[in-house]
């Protein structure tokens, strides 16, 4: 064999070295859980109470978009609520006896103008046997005497209305309005908090995309927070050693920048390859595969950047 090809077996044999070396690594970087948190109304921000890097505790608000547009419907539903009690309020105590007093003068009134109508009927009728007065005015006095009769129904079922009271039915109707009101300015106060944006659980604000003044859409992002007290490491498992781990197993993570490798605990691990699938692969194929890992590492003083590299080493 000549001097070329000894070179040449030689860089073979270093990169088939090298492929196994990669082969029993898993390569990776720091992340975090992301949480978006999103503007749920189109207002404009009056307020930013953090700044980008600011540690979070669940529940401190983050920025406040304006309520003043909410804070009008708040006191019309207000005042529509005062309005319903009342009638509420009258139809439960019933008439006031003022009113029930004026109908039965009513009915007094329209039984002596039927008396009255009735003595000037009987006075007609005389006249018409000594043919004094005619027909017609004699059918004229039984009409006036019919709608005398016809006032006092009138006025008599008024009055048995107003003493009986409002009807348990109407009642019913009017505190279902009440309670739908009431609904209505829950759902309002309810929206004037979605004004204000706050942290849902410990956290780091990563980035934050608008400023006082502007008005974010409904739906955009207004804040992005990094979770947990430290970023996990996300792996990509070979496939040669993907059946000896599992969730709960520990890995020595080595992150570029600290001196000595730390102690991690696989929390979930995909079941899938992150590329084609294994059955379409030949044997040789198969050892390229790798399975996305996500490792918890252990609290540190300082919390860890995100997008450090990190590796693991397989022996």
């Amino acid at each position: 064999m000549n001097r070329f090809g000894t070179i040449g077996l030689l860089v073979m044999a270093s990169l088939l070295i090298g492929c196994e070396d990669q082969a029993m690594q898993a390569l990776g970087q720091l992340e975090s859980d992301r949480i978006e948190l999103v503007a749920e109304v189109f207002e404009p921000i009056l307020n930013i109470a953090v700044r980008e890097g600011d540690e979070l505790d669940a529940g401190t608000m983050i920025l406040y978009q304006d309520t003043s547009r909410v804070e009008i419907r708040i006191v019309e539903a207000q005042a529509n609520i005062v309005r319903i009690e009342a009638v509420l309020a009258e139809q439960i105590s019933g008439p006031r006896l003022e009113t029930i007093a004026a109908v039965k003068a009513s009915l007094n009134e329209a039984e002596i103008d039927h008396v009255f109508r009735g003595r000037d009927l009987e006075r007609l009728l005389g006249l018409r046997q000594q043919n004094l007065t005619s027909i017609e005015s004699v059918d004229t006095a039984k009409k006036y005497v019919e709608l005398a009769m016809a006032r006092i129904e009138i006025v008599k079922a008024q009055l048995q209305e107003l003493e009986a009271g409002t009807r348990q039915e109407q009642i019913q109707q009017t505190n279902g309005m009440l309670q739908q009101a009431r609904a209505q300015l829950a759902s309002l106060e309810f929206d004037k908090q979605r004004h204000a944006i706050a942290a849902p659980v410990a956290a780091i604000v990563d980035s934050l995309p608008f400023e006082i003044g502007e008005s974010p859409r409904q739906g955009d992002v207004v804040a992005v927070l990094l979770s947990g007290e430290q970023p996990y490491a996300r792996l990509y498992i070979p496939e040669s050693v993907r059946v000896q781990l599992r969730p709960g197993s520990s890995l020595q993570v080595h992150v570029d920048g600290l001196d000595g490798p730390l102690t991690g605990t696989i929390r979930r691990i995909s079941s899938e390859a992150s590329f084609t699938p294994y059955f379409a692969l030949t044997e040789r194929d198969r050892g390229r595969l790798s399975y996305v890992a996500e490792v918890a590492l252990p609290a540190m003083q300082n919390r860890l950047p995100d997008g450090v590299p990190v590796q693991v080493n397989f022996e």
